[in-house]
């Protein structure tokens, strides 16, 4: 199984494809191991894609220290190193979006095009909900909420008409083990809570685009008009679903990708 040494931990990733190359950076919980997985299928075909298990997850390294965001985009940096990737696309969903504003700040010469999905800034320009307020709940009323969070027309009703989009959602976003969160998802949910770009937004010189379902719970449709408002150039673009409208609205990944892979840009 192939594992890097980057930014002084063990990571787990993974490497196919032929074409421009594009990092993926996964959401809260994310783990190799579950399918399906957001990449599956054949839109990725014409990118060279890496995604990796972050730090504290999967089968990467879980450190037995307090993590921060600007460890978890260190660890991208490092990876990209680690891999001989000078420069790529990234993509970053959710918390991924997160992670991969840090990368485009910190490390700015190494994005060339960047997606940003279903993700906030912090502080000023609005939080993603709290997940961590979800630790310790029981696990019926953990989902009922979760399910809110991911698409707000999801009520009690639709559930019921489809158990088993419910089964895939509870199996998708569960963290840890059945008697609650593990070591590595509770750090990563202390790290995101101090997640904060908002000051520093407009240091992210890429071309890129913020993208959100209508329906999402998790954040609001303000924290991402804050992002497309404060990165320089930024666009916005809308799909029909929720949290997963890239699931939901055959749309969105080839808008997504098509974005990504727009000519080359000046070096």
């Amino acid at each position: 199984m192939p594992f890097v040494r980057a930014n002084g931990i063990d990571l787990y990733y993974e490497l196919a494809g032929a074409g421009e190359r594009l990092l993926f950076i996964s959401g809260t919980g994310a783990d190799l191991r579950r399918s399906p997985r957001l990449t599956d299928g054949p839109a990725f075909s014409a990118f060279e894609l890496l995604q990796y298990d972050q730090r504290g997850l999967g089968r990467s390294a879980v450190p037995a220290a307090p993590y921060t965001m600007a460890d978890y985009a260190d660890d991208a940096a490092g990876l990209l190193d680690a891999v001989g990737w000078d420069r790529c696309l990234v993509l970053g969903v959710s918390f991924g979006g997160m992670v991969a504003q840090e990368l485009a700040i910190r490390h700015p010469g190494r994005v060339r095009r960047l997606v940003l999905a279903c993700t906030s800034a912090g502080g000023d320009g609005g939080a993603s909900y709290p997940l961590h307020e979800l630790v310790g709940l029981d696990a019926q009323a953990s989902l009922a909420t979760r399910l809110q969070l991911l698409d707000t027309r999801w009520d009690a009703a639709w559930r019921a008409d489809n158990p088993e989009m419910v089964a895939m959602i509870a199996e998708r976003f569960r963290l840890g083990s059945d008697d609650g969160p593990e070591e590595g998802p509770l750090r990563q949910l202390e790290g995101r809570r101090h997640h904060d770009t908002s000051a520093r937004l407009g240091q992210i010189g890429c071309p890129t685009l913020v993208c959100r379902g209508r329906y999402v719970g998790i954040a609001p449709p303000a924290n991402s008009e804050f992002l497309a408002a404060k990165i320089p150039g930024a666009a916005l673009t809308l799909f029909d679903g929720g949290h997963l409208f890239f699931m939901q609205d055959p749309s969105a990944m080839p808008a997504m990708l098509d974005f990504l892979g727009a000519a080359a840009d000046p070096v």
